[in-house]
């Protein structure tokens, strides 16, 4: 079975940006580019609130980022994801002003995939916040969430997901 990734708003971003000049930036747009380039390894998924930022912005980047997002499959947020996105703020395991972040966490969370892709290191991939989300996610009552950067996204076994309702 195909690892089950969650694709996030800042992948789609970088993804389709115009080329920047900026190495780190332009640096995490070849990654991006090389990782989608294999993305049929890859059971993709994304969110409305994916969408919702997708169509934020200059109409022309816009539009790029929800051609990118064409033919992925949208997860619902559920009830229990708004409990956990709101339980990551109430336990301020994330900000208040990241209650869209949060959302991203708790929906690739209780639909139990194996990867958040991001390139959201300031509440997402926040080796900081990172125990502090993962403690809270764990007494609502789901495994920790597995989140990663486009440089650390390697396969897992299913078997090794760390996103499924205890």
């Amino acid at each position: 079975m195909k690892p089950r990734v969650y694709v996030e708003t800042s992948i789609l971003s970088y993804l389709t940006a115009l080329p920047s000049r900026d190495v780190i930036q332009a640096a995490r747009q070849q990654v991006t580019i090389g990782w989608w380039a294999r993305r049929d390894e890859f059971e993709l998924f994304l969110s409305d609130p994916v969408l919702t930022e997708a169509r934020r912005g200059d109409p022309a980047a816009a539009a790029r980022r929800l051609g990118a997002a064409a033919g992925i499959a949208v997860l619902s947020g559920a009830e229990e994801a708004e409990t956990l996105a709101a339980a990551l703020i109430k336990q301020a395991a994330m900000p208040a002003k990241a209650i869209v972040d949060a959302a991203h966490v708790a929906i690739a969370t209780v639909h139990g995939l194996d990867f958040l892709l991001t390139w959201n290191f300031t509440h997402i991939a926040n080796a900081t916040m990172r125990p502090r989300i993962e403690s809270c996610v764990e007494t609502v009552g789901f495994d920790r969430p597995s989140s990663a950067h486009q440089t650390s996204c390697r396969h897992r076994r299913r078997n090794d997901s760390r996103c499924h309702r205890r």
